[in-house]
């Protein structure tokens, strides 16, 4: 699929915009103030395959807490600030990679003045960040609801105030609950500007709902060649993000790292515990960064064939299987030796 053509630039050691491959963000769900907890989440979701970290900004003391963060991060750090310019010339000068931040709602244009001005001499990206749930007042007079017009006129008052100022290192996102209005919304500002996309469901629930809603609406729009990062929103443990937006990217060949795992549904010639096996080989893939297709198929009747394009691959017969590369049988085997022989093949492929 051709990406939308957009404006680039880098977050860190991010690249941003169509000329860089799709990247994967989350949010910490730890108390900013607490830089060992935030760090050590941090960490953990860098582990995962998060390339880009938002922490909320509530106060000063937050804002202080991000020097530390930010020397510890082994990611770029977004600050996410509502309405305090103050707090976002702190988390400039404490080490952050980009602000999230709405310039019409932080007060005087020459606190707006102050903002931009550290900001380009820092080369710090801003992300405006459009929510349904929380239009202006007069948009939603003039709308009557939330709908994609008032959210792309919101996100573009703010553009406008940057662009005024001659700073063009934007994204922007627009977020709603509901999928239709998501991803009408995305779809009507990638006609009206240039900056790059940064794609979420928000208030997507529980992984049960918020899988769903993202695949649905991320997906969508990334098929459509419009986006450039995503987050997928998941009430909790930011952690289950990260494998749920891999699997997004790599559905639409998107991804450049991490497994693919492709396993059939079952029928009645399958005669293992197939179930069992995929839950076992997910584990032991979770951590693999290189790009791999592996298939856990039900028999040997279709398995190898169906998943041909499988750099590695088990299908199941009685009792026993067979391990295949691109679709050649390689081994047969006892049931119980199909992991460990998978998982020999593994490290081999991890030298390659």
């Amino acid at each position: 699929m051709e990406r939308r053509k957009t404006t680039g630039f880098t977050i860190g050691n991010v690249g941003i915009g169509s000329d860089y491959p799709v990247s994967i963000q989350s949010m910490t769900n730890t108390d900013t103030r607490n830089p060992e907890a935030t760090v050590a989440q941090i960490k953990a979701l860098a582990e995962q395959g998060c390339q880009l970290v938002r922490c909320a900004v509530l106060d000063t003391e937050a804002a202080q807490a991000l020097k530390t963060i930010c020397a510890a991060s082994p990611i770029p750090v977004i600050a996410d600030i509502h309405f305090n310019h103050e707090l976002a010339l702190l988390a400039m000068d404490n080490g952050i990679s980009a602000l999230r931040i709405n310039p019409g709602n932080i007060g005087s244009e020459q606190k707006v003045r102050e903002v931009v001005a550290k900001a380009k001499s820092l080369e710090i990206p801003i992300r405006i960040g459009v929510n349904a749930g929380s239009l202006e007042k007069d948009l939603l007079e003039q709308y009557g609801h939330p709908t994609a017009e008032a959210m792309v006129e919101s996100a573009l008052r703010h553009v406008r105030i940057l662009e005024k100022l001659n700073f063009e290192q934007i994204k922007i996102s627009l977020k709603a609950s509901e999928v239709p209005l998501m991803i009408d919304a995305y779809r009507l500002i990638a006609e009206k500007v240039p900056y790059p996309l940064h794609l979420g469901v928000t208030e997507a629930g529980n992984a049960k709902y918020g899988t769903v809603k993202s695949a649905i609406g991320i997906g969508t729009l990334l098929a459509e060649g419009i986006g450039d990062t995503v987050r997928v929103s998941i009430t909790g443990d930011p952690l289950q993000e990260i494998p749920i937006a891999k699997q997004i990217l790599a559905a639409l060949n998107l991804s450049q790292n991490g497994v693919q795992l492709i396993s059939c549904p079952t029928c009645g010639r399958c005669q293992i515990d197939l179930a069992a096996l995929v839950d076992k080989v997910d584990a032991l893939t979770a951590s693999i960064q290189k790009p791999l297709k592996i298939a856990i198929m039900g028999c040997v009747v279709n398995g190898p064939g169906e998943a041909r394009e499988a750099d590695l691959g088990i299908a199941g017969g009685k009792g026993q299987g067979i391990l295949f590369k691109k679709g050649e049988i390689i081994a047969t085997l006892p049931e119980d030796e199909l992991l460990a022989a998978l998982a020999k093949e593994l490290e081999e492929l991890g030298r390659d």
